[in-house]
């Protein structure tokens, strides 16, 4: 017992030995420093927001009736290509037929009381004018004429309103286009009440849609008439649409958001921006959900630096044996010349987070410095970190990819 405990201990000590011998004796390599350089080069420069919109075509219109009645035959279906005056749907005519039945036999019999009348009166008129009627005789004739002319004006309407009525159990598409909704069968009743029943839907024409999006009241300001626009849709996510915005409408649409681990809740103001797009192959289908980016800043070929070259700036450790030559100025990029270091004053545009534009201060072409990249042989301390339980004294193995090890993240 005494032996075997004897050989554990020497086994720990050979083995803290072997550690210790590979971390602090195996890398003599010093770390190197390298500088990535980039040339000026001209390119685009854009800002843009981000928003969430609905596609729908351009031109829509719903379809319906101003009368009552049971739908008796429907001649389209869903994605029916239809013309302007074409016959889409009839209605039961039975009761409307009687209506206007009713009312041009009321329209017949008001025209010839008023058409009698009116020749009673002419009649004395002129007798009363030699005064070989009296005046109550007179008057009386008159009463009857425009009482007889009343009625027959109104019966007149009257006919004109079950003409129409009967007239609107003959549904027509309003538009050239495509049927995208059918919202009743045959021999379903439908009401006309204090609102019109919606029958179908008309699309004019799917080869120009537009997106709907609801842009943030903070990104709103940015948004003009014009402006050039990307959308993505989920049903072709590797598609990228193109548009422009048509109309920012100035209504605003205001939301509330609450959290589900607060009480508290807060008000979202968004504005309508409507983007126009244009669909030749029929992708884009209506009520799909865009994903919308709206350029509100464009720099088209202009000189342009990585971002991360204003960033730059050198110090004496990473400069080491070479020389720095600094200047005044909010903003610098750096170039490395006979092993010195130096500063180019620069005046800078718009930026989008990536690169810069560059208005004056370098030229096209210039090799400018962007980043130090340190080098070098540290040993790989992650191993023993996930080797899950893996003595704390035992090294990782030798020859592991360094880039990966915690340090080099």
């Amino acid at each position: 017992m005494k032996n075997k405990k004897t050989i554990i201990i020497t086994a720990a000590a050979i083995i803290i030995i072997a550690g210790g011998c590979w971390i602090f004796g195996g890398t003599k390599a010093k770390n190197k420093i390298d500088f990535v350089t980039e040339q000026v080069q001209k390119g685009n420069v854009s800002n843009s927001i981000t928003a969430t919109g609905t596609i729908e075509p351009v031109t829509e219109v719903e379809v319906g009736t101003q009368v009552s009645g049971i739908i008796d035959k429907i001649y389209i279906d869903y994605n029916s290509v239809v013309k302007q005056g074409e016959v889409i749907a009839e209605m039961d005519k039975v009761t409307l037929l009687s209506d206007l039945q009713s009312a041009q036999a009321t329209y017949n019999g008001a025209k010839a009381e008023y058409e009698y009348q009116k020749k009673q009166y002419e009649r004395n008129e002129q007798l009363h004018k030699k005064q070989l009627i009296s005046d109550t005789d007179y008057e009386e004739s008159l009463y009857n004429y425009q009482r007889s002319r009343s009625s027959y004006e109104q019966s007149k309407a009257e006919l004109a309103k079950a003409e129409r009525n009967l007239s609107y159990a003959t549904i027509t598409s309003p538009i050239d286009g495509i049927v995208t909704s059918k919202d009743v069968e045959e021999g379903q009743t439908v009401a006309s009440g204090f609102e019109t029943p919606t029958l179908f839907t008309i699309a004019a024409d799917l080869t120009k849609m537009e997106v709907v999006a609801d842009v943030d009241e903070a990104d709103i300001a940015g948004v003009v008439e014009g402006a050039r626009v990307t959308f993505t849709v989920d049903a072709y996510p590797e598609d990228v649409f193109e548009g422009k915005v048509r109309q920012v409408r100035l209504g605003s649409t205001n939301s509330s958001s609450s959290s589900s681990s607060t009480s508290t809740s807060e008000t979202v103001v968004t504005y309508e921006v409507v983007i126009t797009a244009d669909n030749p192959d029929l992708k884009l289908k209506p009520r799909l959900t865009a994903n919308v980016t709206i350029y509100t800043q464009i720099r088209e070929n202009v000189l342009t630096v990585p971002a991360k070259a204003l960033r730059f700036s050198p110090n004496k450790e990473l400069a080491g044996s070479r020389s720095i030559k600094d200047c005044q100025g909010e903003h610098k990029v750096w170039t490395l010349e006979n092993e010195t270091f130096v500063a180019h004053p620069v005046k800078v545009g718009l930026s989008d987070g990536s690169h810069t534009e560059i208005l004056e201060g370098v030229s096209e072409g210039t090799s400018i410095v962007t980043e130090a990249v340190i080098k070098g042989s540290m040993p790989d301390m992650s191993a023993m970190e996930t080797q899950g339980e893996r003595s704390p004294f035992m090294p990782g193995p030798p020859g592991k990819d360094k880039s990966k090890s915690k340090g080099n993240k």
